[in-house]
């Protein structure tokens, strides 16, 4: 069982202490598409225990530089937490360090100005993320409102969405007007196999609609094998088949939500599964460097 924050939240375990040194060697330029920065929480407070489902370890931009050196990322995309709510600080923090070389999402709701959505774009910020409730369907309006007003600044609206939004709102986010992420595989669960509804319109979305990209990431959180999660090669193929233009790859590092002892994955054994999602160099080039400097700006 979890041990239990005073609040009733869940404290995740930090991340693996010693990843190992991936073999396969990221083309110059690499972009993580995908990471967090969490606290620390004496600089960067968590967000109150009732907008936040989980309480992280500190896992501060200290950490990930050393991370992101030893597997081998240049560049990266930074996305705003949940724990943190919609106080962006760590996030525009690690965006003014990194000397240019990381871009941000951020989490905003119908209370921010425009000044406030202008100051968040000087500061780096290049999309906002949703994270849509496994039980229950988007707030589709809510959506809407802060799409229309950050479609002026060029941003992305990223999703973390849950198989049953695949389903339910696949037309949804291929009307939006603005480029659409779709995170890890949509969650699907991939021990039901690449033809389960959820994935196939998943498939279709990013075949079918020009705006629509997906992060082939987050295998270890879908898969329902060990380690190398080799389940996840079929999904991860037929999106390759569908749009390799549209896809992303990160390391959702430090990986939160991780409560039991051995549940933490090492990032560069997910490192060394790229050229195995990802069989073709070109393709690896273009998942890894292009696409998310074409999406982010960077």
């Amino acid at each position: 069982m979890p041990v239990t924050a005073a609040a009733g939240l869940p404290y995740c375990l930090p991340p693996h202490p010693n990843p190992s040194r991936p073999s396969y060697k990221l083309p110059k330029g690499a972009v993580d598409a995908h990471f967090h920065v969490f606290g620390p929480p004496e600089v960067f407070p968590w967000a109150p225990p009732e907008q936040r489902a989980y309480t992280p370890p500190a896992a501060p931009l200290a950490h990930y530089r050393q991370v992101a050196a030893h597997l081998g990322f240049e560049r990266g995309v930074v996305v705003q937490p949940m724990a943190h709510g919609f106080d962006n600080a760590a996030t525009l923090d690690a965006i003014a360090r990194s000397e240019g070389r990381v871009f941000g999402v951020a989490r905003v709701d119908s209370g921010f100005s425009d000044g406030a959505l202008e100051a968040l774009h000087k500061g780096g910020i290049r999309g906002v993320r949703f994270t849509l409730d496994a039980g229950g369907p988007a707030d589709r309006a809510g959506v809407e409102t802060i799409v229309d007003r950050i479609r002026q600044l060029g941003w992305s609206a990223t999703f973390h969405a849950r198989p049953r939004h695949l389903i339910e709102d696949a037309d949804w986010f291929g009307a939006l007007p603005v480029p659409v992420v779709i995170d890890h595989f949509g969650r699907v669960d991939f021990s039901e196999g690449p033809d389960q509804p959820a994935f196939r319109n998943l498939v279709a979305l990013a075949r079918n609609t020009e705006h629509v990209h997906v992060k082939i990431s987050c295998i270890e959180r879908c898969s329902a094998t060990d380690p190398p999660w080799r389940d996840s090669v079929p999904f991860a193929h037929a999106l390759l088949d569908a749009a390799p233009e549209r896809l992303l790859w990160g390391t959702d590092w430090p990986h939160s939500q991780r409560y039991a002892l051995g549940a933490q994955c090492d990032t560069g054994a997910l490192v060394d599964m790229i050229p195995v999602l990802v069989p073709d160099e070109n393709l690896r080039r273009q998942i890894l460097v292009e696409n998310p400097a074409r999406l982010f700006h960077a």
